[in-house]
């Protein structure tokens, strides 16, 4: 198997919007090297059958306040989480799933077009139709989207990077694995700046080179 990061998040997880030009750097820095990028679902919030209460929503504003504080990132806080909102983050995992499934290289774009939608915007990803359409600017056919995107293989393909994850012991994201000969190097649980983590995924990247 070569060698390859593994991007373990989810698009509607706050800290990965707030990672996401940290995550774009360190793709960029292993693509230059050879080493290509594999995205893997996480399920923050999946099977979510309840409307946020007031409580709730309150909580997850701060937390929001405090990512835009930290990372600079944009955040739309005009009414946001309106409600009625269901915060179920599986069908947007879903939606990068099924991109990755017909053009895995339309995956990470696919994954920055939900971040935008639902962060930046104010708009409901957890919505089918506004995946369909955030797909087809990833450079996915709506129509081959659509086909597939609610069918047993990709629901049976998403729970399972849900339950790798879970397998795996990981409880946060965004997580940033290097994986070599089935060998997985842990270079961030959590946001981390871009400083250290290119250092070190440049030292994991030289390693390869003499391997």
């Amino acid at each position: 198997m070569p060698s390859r990061l593994l991007y373990v998040m989810d698009p509607m997880c706050s800290w990965c919007w707030g990672f996401a030009p940290v995550a774009q750097a360190l793709i960029e820095q292993a693509e230059a090297a050879g080493v290509k990028t594999h995205l893997v679902l996480g399920g923050l919030r999946t099977g979510a059958g309840a409307a946020l209460d007031s409580t709730k929503r309150a909580y997850i504003l701060e937390h929001w306040q405090a990512v835009k504080e930290a990372t600079g990132q944009p955040f739309n806080l005009d009414n946001p989480l309106p409600e009625g909102f269901v915060y179920d983050t599986e069908p947007a995992c879903r939606a990068v799933v099924t991109v990755r499934e017909l053009h895995e290289e339309s995956a990470w774009p696919m994954v920055q077009r939900i971040q935008q939608a639902f962060y930046a915007q104010g708009r409901d990803t957890t919505r089918a139709d506004v995946l369909v359409e955030l797909g087809e600017a990833a450079g996915v056919p709506r129509i081959e989207f659509a086909a597939i995107f609610d069918t047993q293989p990709i629901h049976a393909a998403t729970a399972q990077d849900f339950a790798w994850v879970q397998d795996l012991g990981i409880a946060g994201f965004p997580t940033m694995l290097a994986e070599r000969d089935g060998q997985l190097a842990l270079l961030t649980n959590g946001y981390q700046p871009l400083e250290p983590l290119a250092a070190l995924l440049g030292r994991w990247l030289e390693r390869g080179k003499d391997a």
